[in-house]
């Protein structure tokens, strides 16, 4: 229930936050004034609640983990559905896609040589199964590709290839899992291993997704193993013993399935036409409960839309809260959302994505592109970063006053390249990347103070974006 205290508190954040910087210079005076005044009603609302918490631990302990295709994720859409409703929004709807259908199946990898020592690990997504028997051969590890490359062709044939390469930041070491598989077998390995893509694991190793196979060399199997058992293996090698492995998995993908995104509205009261659309997706991994990614991003985003409803704030612009599917292994549902506003996609002012975790919150990324391109539209993209920096201090108060240009994510990616201003929500990620597509991504990872706050500065945002005179990039 939202207090009198909590009111106060809020009022007292943004009218200290305020002090420092005002907007007038963006918004006539008495519009200034009431962001000012609405921003506090969000936030003491947002911080007074644990409605959204609670909706998450349905999510997450009541469903459980969501990938592509599983009755799970089937079931999260209709839970979702069912929670849009009950918060009265409106147009609440289904959006069919059809979404990459990967089964894990029964896994393993056991260091026969010397051993035999289980290893810890999990099949990465799309990756083709072992032979019923599995796989044993000799390890071969590398820590780039370019020394892979350097390898003579008969140190690297019928070999498994354990890619051992350090965590620096997710965008470049990511790019091994991605990769790995392809890259090995074009020089003649029989699987593929890589280095869990994250800073720790506590021997708790990492899922994902890898890129599509190539018809060029043949399709290998490929996992992800601990760090600390790649760490292992990388220190037997170099004291030049023999490292020997038997990996053994099931996985397989079966034909597309049927999924849906999810979609909800408020719906705006002076151009309604206009659109203002934030959310998740509501797909995870099969391991953990997707609790940070994304089930935190999902709840907040409905919950931003609950809260705006309860406290009787309506915008210009109509509010569209959008949960989409297969982002994990394919961004299908993103592909079909576009798809479905195409025709008219200039009315669509901006687009936010919540997929960074619910912890501390930091701010908010901006980018404008080049329709269509990944090419930044400069003059667009200055007056959109002022317009967000105008906004930033009534969210300061929660700690999410930074504004950057790493705005967009992949769900919202299609639409960026259709000239749609994409706005990306930041945390600390001081943890992120060492719960991130494993077995630990679980609720009690989500700390309940933190996600009021990223659930009022989201809605905070949302609000400030759907209903400002002006539109974000003009």
């Amino acid at each position: 229930m939202f207090t009198v205290r909590a009111w106060m508190v809020a009022m007292c954040i943004v009218a200290g936050s305020a002090a420092a910087h005002a907007i007038g210079g963006t918004f006539p005076a008495e519009t200034d004034s009431t962001y000012r005044t609405n921003t506090a009603l969000i936030i003491g609302a947002a911080l007074a609640s644990d409605h959204g918490y609670r909706r998450l631990s349905e999510l997450c302990d009541g469903i459980g983990h969501r990938l592509s295709g599983s009755k799970q994720l089937e079931r999260a859409t209709q839970w979702a559905a069912a929670a849009m409703r009950e918060d009265g929004l409106q147009n609440v709807r289904l959006q069919p896609a059809m979404v990459t259908h990967w089964e894990r199946g029964e896994e393993s990898a056991v260091m026969v040589q010397p051993g035999p020592q289980k290893l810890s690990m999990l099949g990465l997504g799309r990756s083709v199964g072992t032979p019923r028997g599995g796989i044993t051969a000799d390890v071969v590890a590398v820590s780039s590709f370019a020394e892979l490359n350097a390898l003579p062709a008969d140190a690297v044939r019928g070999k498994i290839v354990l890619y051992n390469v350090p965590f620096t930041n997710y965008g470049k070491t990511v790019r091994y899992r991605g990769a790995g598989a392809n890259r090995a077998s074009a020089r003649g390995a029989v699987a593929a291993l890589v280095r869990s893509v994250g800073p720790t694991s506590l021997r708790t190793p990492h899922t994902g997704n890898m890129s599509a196979y190539t018809d060029s060399f043949p399709k290998i199997p490929a996992a992800a193993v601990s760090i600390e058992d790649a760490e292992m293996m990388q220190r037997l090698l170099d004291r030049g013993e023999r490292v020997r492995v038997q990996l053994k998995m099931s996985a397989r993908t079966l034909p597309d399935a049927l999924s849906h995104n999810v979609i909800g509205e408020l719906r705006g009261y002076g151009r309604p036409e206009e659109v203002v659309v934030l959310g998740g997706h509501l797909d995870s991994w099969d391991v953990g409960q997707g609790a940070h990614d994304d089930g935190g991003g999902c709840v907040a985003s409905m919950e931003a839309l609950r809260l705006l409803k309860e406290l009787g704030l309506r915008t210009r612009r109509t509010l569209r809260v959008v949960l989409w599917t297969n982002e994990e292994n394919g961004i299908k549902g993103a592909e079909a959302y576009r798809d479905s506003v195409k025709s008219d996609i200039a009315r669509h002012v901006a687009a936010i994505e919540t997929d960074g975790g619910m912890e501390r919150p930091m701010g908010f990324g901006v980018k404008c592109l080049l329709a269509p391109s990944d090419s930044t539209d400069a003059p667009r993209q200055a007056r959109a970063r002022a317009r967000m920096q105008a906004i930033a201090p009534l969210l300061a108060g929660v700690g999410a006053s930074v504004v950057d240009d790493n705005g967009g994510g992949a769900d919202t990616g299609p639409l960026m390249r259709l000239g749609v201003p994409g706005i990306s929500h930041h945390t600390i990620g001081e943890k992120y990347f060492e719960w991130h597509h494993t077995p630990a991504d679980m609720l009690d990872k989500v700390d309940p103070i933190e996600f009021r706050k990223n659930i009022a500065a989201i809605a905070a945002l949302a609000y400030i974006l759907a209903d400002m005179p002006d539109r974000l990039d003009e």
